[in-house]
């Protein structure tokens, strides 16, 4: 299921660990960097594009959520499934520095530092979802199954939540 594309750390990941995958790649417009203009960039359902979320639970506490792109993370219940009092987003300009991510490419997988992610239970419903390849431009499709199994084995944690 994979196509020639540009090598990002996620791709290169998924290749060594023999997650199948498909790119998709796309032109960037800098005003425009949601996930929900890319669903219509490549062709897919806005629901079946997962934005990547990083927040604090407090303290030095470092959170993932990975959600729908056409949904808003609920903090109560990100708070809920994370266990966390309280859980509000980082700030931007934290955001690369913290992941090696900018606005616009940040994945779930081959961040800096690993971080508990939670991924939100409507992933379920889809055979594949798309999610960030690491830069603007690009995703990659491939089972939640096998991001959650993935997730399981090189984060300190990976749950399905519902985060909306």
């Amino acid at each position: 299921m994979k196509t020639e594309s540009p090598k990002t750390n996620v791709i290169r990941l998924l290749e060594a660990e023999g997650i199948p995958f498909r790119v998709h790649s796309y032109p960037v417009n800098e005003e425009a960097l949601d996930a929900v203009t890319a669903a219509r960039k490549v062709g897919v359902e806005p629901e079946r594009v997962f934005k990547t979320l990083v927040a604090t639970g407090g303290g030095t506490v470092r959170l993932v959520f990975c959600l729908p792109s056409v949904l808003e993370l609920n903090l109560r219940q990100a708070a809920a499934a994370t266990g966390c009092r309280k859980v509000e987003l980082i700030p931007q300009a934290d955001l690369q520095p913290l992941t090696g991510y900018v606005r616009g490419g940040c994945s779930p997988l081959a961040m800096k530092k690993a971080f508990p992610t939670f991924l939100d239970e409507t992933a379920q419903l889809f055979e594949t979802i798309l999610i960030s390849a690491g830069v603007r431009g690009t995703q990659v499709e491939l089972a939640p199954g096998d991001l959650v199994a993935l997730g399981t084995r090189l984060l300190p944690r990976m749950a399905w939540a519902a985060l909306a």
